[in-house]
């Protein structure tokens, strides 16, 4: 298995996925593919692994604590009677 393919960007921003990597991931004509940009660069994957990547990427953040404590926080700059 190679890392790395160069694959040219066409008209309409098309790519051409290379045939080997299409079989190896088992993805046909129709296989819906996701887009990910990442700090490094552009990740291309199936969606069952992209969403495995972000539950992975995620875990152990409390993300609806995390958006309750920004809500508190702009509430509290809004209006400081707001603060706790």
């Amino acid at each position: 298995m190679s890392g790395t393919q160069a694959v040219v960007v066409g008209d309409k921003g098309r790519i051409v996925i290379p045939a080997d990597i299409r079989a190896r991931h088992n993805w046909t004509a129709g296989t819906e593919v996701v887009l990910m940009e990442t700090p490094d660069g552009m990740l291309i994957t199936d969606r069952p692994t992209a969403i495995s990547l972000v539950r992975r990427r995620l875990a152990g953040h409390d993300l609806v604590g995390e958006l309750i404590d920004e809500r508190r926080a702009e509430a509290a700059a809004d209006d400081p009677a707001h603060a706790e």
